[in-house]
């Protein structure tokens, strides 16, 4: 018969191969389809390719199937990278925007996004990142920083730039970048502000200068960068909590010190500080600084320092030296009119039978003229400075 020893055997009445399942031909000595030689050459052994993902049973003499678009492996028994077993008779390709090469074999879900973006189908950014419009990366960085806010951010319709989901506590802005009111940027951190309660936010949100740290608006009569001193005219009370003020009880030649407390409230009671050491009187001293109080209610009248009390007092004496000046003003320039009025100039006329002595004085007005002294028209002055009278009836002269 000379049949494959390995691939039939000889029907002994007729003389025909009998082949083994595999073999095939006369003498079964080749490999039927879905089957491949061993390396012995010998041996026909199945091909093993899978009925889904081959393009058919058989096989290369090397042993490899022929595969579908997508399937790879040896035998065609699994898909190829970009693809996934959607079911178990086939293999479809990976969806991920174009952002992946690769998924995961059974459920697809891809791997290793690129351009910052992840989910099942690198459908969505990154954590920090958001969803740019602008050519470029499809996911660009959040400009938020961590320490300020979450770092999360996301655009609004219609806005250019993004912004910051949440920002955390003392910051503000919508990158996140600005301190809040009651805080200030101290080395590019937001630092709560430092007042030691005596500033109100509902009067001044800012609560304190935004780049320094100074406190704004100091309250209950305190003073300094923090609002941690008293005002000038206040100390601190015995306990060395609240700011009071230093009143004072004036008598003569003594002085007299005392506190009264003035708590840190709205309604603080306000009094006039003044501590002096002289002999005017309390009632003196009321009538230049007033002293008044008042309970629930800020003070009356404005607090008077040391300074404004000598302006006043300078001011006082100011006035009563003009007032002197002019006094004595008045009372010389009275003095120089009686003198004046006194010193005029007069006539003495003495009649002596027919001889009239004529006599005058011009102290004030030495060349005054004595003519018209008489209102009779027959007066004459004689060239030698005698005076001549004349009457109808007689003639004087002196």
């Amino acid at each position: 018969c000379n049949c494959s020893a390995s691939g039939g055997e000889c029907d002994a009445s007729t003389g025909a191969c009998a082949c083994r399942p595999g073999y095939v031909g006369p003498r079964c000595e080749g490999c039927a389809p879905g089957y491949v030689a061993a390396a012995d050459g010998e041996a026909c052994r199945p091909c093993g390719c899978s009925p889904h993902g081959a393009l058919g049973p058989g096989c290369r003499t090397d042993g490899k199937c022929q595969c579908r678009v997508g399937v790879t492996g040896p035998k065609c028994d699994r898909c190829d990278d970009g693809y996934y077993r959607s079911n178990a008779s086939s293999c479809e390709p990976c969806e991920c925007n174009n952002r992946s090469r690769s998924c995961h074999a059974v459920t697809g879900a891809c791997l290793d996004c690129q351009e910052n973006t992840e989910g099942e189908h690198c459908e969505r950014c990154k954590e920090g990142f958001y969803r740019s419009g602008r050519p470029g990366p499809a996911c660009r960085h959040c400009p938020c920083s961590t320490v300020a806010s979450t770092g999360t951010c996301h655009i609004r319709p219609g806005d250019s730039a993004p912004t910051c989901d949440k920002c955390k506590a003392g910051y503000t802005g919508p990158n996140c970048n600005r301190c809040d009111d009651g805080y200030y940027n101290s080395d590019s951190i937001c630092v709560r502000c430092s007042c030691n309660g005596n500033v109100d936010a509902a009067r001044t949100p800012r609560v304190c200068e935004p780049d320094s740290g100074r406190c704004i608006g100091c309250l209950y009569h305190t003073a300094g960068f923090h609002c941690d001193e008293c005002q000038e005219g206040y100390s601190r009370d015995p306990a060395g909590g609240n700011c009071t003020k230093n009143e004072v009880t004036l008598g003569p030649e003594t002085t007299t010190e005392f506190i009264t407390s003035a708590p840190n409230i709205s309604g603080a009671t306000s009094f006039s500080t003044v501590v002096i050491n002289s002999t005017f009187s309390p009632t003196t001293l009321q009538t230049v600084l007033p002293i008044s109080s008042s309970d629930n209610s800020t003070s009356a009248f404005a607090d008077v320092s040391w300074t404004q009390f000598n302006i006043i007092i300078l001011t006082v004496i100011i006035i009563v030296v003009v007032l002197l000046m002019g006094f004595v003003g008045a009372v010389y320039m009275y003095r120089e009119y009686q003198n004046r009025k006194l010193n005029a100039p007069f006539w003495t006329i003495e009649l002596k039978e027919d001889n009239i002595s004529f006599s005058s004085y011009h102290d004030s007005i030495p060349n005054a003229d004595v003519s018209g002294l008489l209102e009779d028209d027959g007066n004459e002055v004689a060239p030698n400075g005698q005076l001549t009278l004349t009457t109808p009836m007689h003639n004087y002269k002196a």
